[in-house]
């Protein structure tokens, strides 16, 4: 027999950003099934025997990426370890419960990997593509459904949520599966509110992305301007173009939902951050006007091709039957040899430098901090903190404080050329 659940009103879940009691956080215990049938949407399916599912939050809990508020542990954590494809909530209201004329549920704003939404059985709207077998995700955003208003004399109803997540997720987040922040219930011009606080919470946690590719496109302006196409320069534009467009391509994918995670895995993961590894340890390279050995550069860009085709098979959807752990291993002994090109450019740049040698130093290691960042974090280094509960990455602090030094150098460096043209010709 299912449970009629009561709820906690919202305030009492940190995902609630007021204490407005027209509206109730759904954390319930949800009856939760892993599998898949249509008739699991029915309000008179018989789920007694499901499993139950607590999606309340300690109160300040947030993701650990950035800050949504309200973050519960998904299935993976709850004793589904190995588990990924379809899965079920469900849960059933009291309406009378609710207060309001008009009745709207603000969707959870953090799932694994996409839900369709059902109450009484009918299909309120989803986030993602299930109209083929498998479906197709993309980021999940806050969303705002309407009750329709043939409910309203309804005394109960069930809200039924149809989740699905790829066997990829599992090896990217520790605690993946499902629905991670409770949806929330009630009047229907409350319940915006919540959704528009939901969405402040989203665009804060990207802007910083928006932000710090604008200053990468502002430097490489500038050195175009200052120094025009001279092959010293030319790699330095052609890195901070890149790099802003890896940072860029975040908030469009968490924004916007234009782009498929499929397709993210693509731009960014096999084609953008192969090529933002090569294109800077080049543009070092070019910088401290290395000549020798003259294998250095061939390597570099052979690797970057490697690293590509690595990157693009080890993606866990590309073809099942390849061995993943075995790309997973060979893409991380690929960044290595990366890091060690690095310091070897490091190395010889910096010894033949007779200027700002502390400052270019610094600049190399600032820049290679947002790089390598699945090598430092490998190393347990802090990669993520909250001030004001939004957060800002380690990478993120970096890329800021590599944008100010280079910009020192920059200005030091045309300043020098003003004084003596004939220094930085070759």
């Amino acid at each position: 027999m299912t449970v009629a659940v009561l709820f906690a009103v919202a305030g009492a879940n940190a995902a609630t950003p007021n204490n407005d009691t027209s509206v109730i956080t759904c954390d319930g215990p949800w009856k939760f099934k892993t599998g898949d049938k249509p008739q699991w949407s029915a309000p008179d399916f018989n789920d007694a025997g499901w499993e139950l599912v607590d999606l309340s939050a300690p109160p300040g809990a947030h993701d650990g990426d950035v800050g949504l508020s309200g973050y519960v542990p998904g299935w993976t954590a709850k004793g589904h370890n190995d588990y990924s494809g379809f899965a079920w909530y469900r849960l059933k209201i009291s309406l009378p419960a609710v207060k309001g004329a008009h009745l709207a549920i603000a969707g959870p704003p953090a799932v694994d990997d996409a839900y369709q939404l059902f109450v009484n059985g009918v299909l309120l709207g989803s986030a993602g593509d299930f109209s083929g077998p498998v479906p197709v995700a993309y980021s999940i955003r806050p969303q705002l459904f309407l009750l329709p208003d043939s409910l309203k004399n309804k005394n109960q109803v069930t809200i039924a949520f149809r989740v699905w997540m790829s066997k990829a997720t599992i090896s990217q987040l520790p605690d993946a599966g499902g629905i991670h922040i409770a949806p929330v219930l009630g009047e229907q011009s409350s319940v915006e509110t919540i959704y528009k606080f939901q969405w402040g919470q989203t665009i804060k946690g990207y802007i910083a992305e928006v932000i710090l590719p604008a200053i990468f496109i502002l430097l490489a302006l500038l050195i175009f301007i200052l120094y025009k196409p001279r092959k010293q320069y030319k790699w330095f534009v052609m890195a901070l173009i890149l790099l802003a467009l890896v940072r860029t391509n975040q908030a469009v994918f968490y924004w916007l939902q234009i782009e498929s995670a499929h397709a993210f895995d693509l731009i960014t993961t096999v084609i953008l951050i192969p090529l933002v590894l090569g294109s800077w340890l080049l543009a070092w390279w070019h910088w401290h006007k290395l000549v020798r050995p003259v294998w250095v550069p061939r390597v570099i860009l052979l690797l970057t091709f490697i690293y590509m085709c690595v990157q693009l098979l080890g993606l866990p959807w590309v073809a099942e039957s390849l061995p993943h752990t075995v790309f997973d291993t060979l893409s991380k002994a690929i960044r290595l040899v990366f890091v060690l090109l690095l310091l070897y450019i490091i190395y010889r740049g910096i010894r033949q430098r007779t200027e700002d040698k502390g400052l270019v130093l610094l600049a190399t290691l600032l820049v290679a901090t947002g790089l390598f960042a699945p090598e430092l974090s490998a190393l347990h280094i802090q990669g993520i903190w909250f001030p004001f509960g939004v957060g800002v990455s380690r990478s993120q602090y970096a890329y800021m404080a590599f944008d100010v030094i280079l910009f020192i150098i920059l200005i030091r460096h045309y300043k020098r050329q003003k004084q003596d043209p004939g220094v930085f010709k070759k």
